[in-house]
């Protein structure tokens, strides 16, 4: 089992002032060190988020959630993180769920570990669950490897993978992109049912079906010219 690991989550934030303060303070009670990466946010995101005690960093302009979790990660490794904890920045998550995500990594039993917002009963949409099931499926072509919600920003990355992981994939597609370093380098993956919070804000947030096709070709795209 892991000793005293220094433990730091990574938040990508958009234009998310009225919301990433709860998930700032929620967080903090399991970990030793929050990093808000602000994604060229035009509102009090950077402002609200430390004055909450998150270490923030900025994007001057809009990069994407992939860019904004590399990022992270980077300023992670600099800080000496032993594992590092990703999480969405508008309260879809849980971090009470951060312990059970954990677990596996502390305890050495997994390298990586993905939150399934599908292995409980939550109340999901049917158009997340679409979005989800294609996300799936495509991520499943691209890298031979199957996740039940490979598409979730809920997820932990342990010693080995804090050390090898370099994300080049800037938006939505870098979720696709680590379900393939996960093959490449042949990480240990242990799956975490975690509970999930739809309202109608997190539902604006999200993906267009439009623009989930773009995200779905340009995984593809990706993976042939590897």
């Amino acid at each position: 089992m892991m000793t005293k690991p220094l433990i730091v989550a990574v938040i990508p934030a958009y234009n998310e002032s009225t919301r990433i303060v709860d998930v700032i303070h929620a967080a903090k009670e399991y970990v030793d060190q929050v990093i808000v990466v602000d994604d060229g946010s035009t509102d009090d995101t950077p402002k609200v988020s430390r004055k909450a005690g998150a270490m923030v960093i900025r994007h001057i302009e809009n990069c994407g959630s992939g860019a904004s979790t590399m990022t992270g990660i980077e300023v992670a490794r600099e800080l000496k993180a032993d594992v590092i904890i990703t999480m969405d920045a508008d309260g879809q998550h849980d971090p009470h769920d951060i312990p059970a995500v954990l677990q596996p990594v502390i305890n050495e039993e997994a390298d990586i570990v993905f939150a399934n917002r599908f292995g409980r009963r939550n109340s999901i949409p049917l158009v997340r669950r679409i979005f989800n099931a294609i996300g799936n499926i495509v991520t499943f072509a691209a890298t031979g490897k199957w996740v039940s919600d490979s598409q979730c920003g809920f997820k932990v990355f342990g010693p080995l993978v804090v050390s090898q992981i370099d994300l080049r994939m800037s938006r939505f597609e870098y979720c696709t992109e680590i379900v393939r370093e996960c093959a490449q380098w042949h990480w240990k993956i242990v799956e975490v049912p975690t509970k999930v919070i739809y309202s109608e804000y997190t539902m604006a947030k999200g993906q267009s079906f439009a623009l989930g096709i773009r995200t779905a070709l340009r995984i593809l795209l990706r993976s042939f010219m590897r």
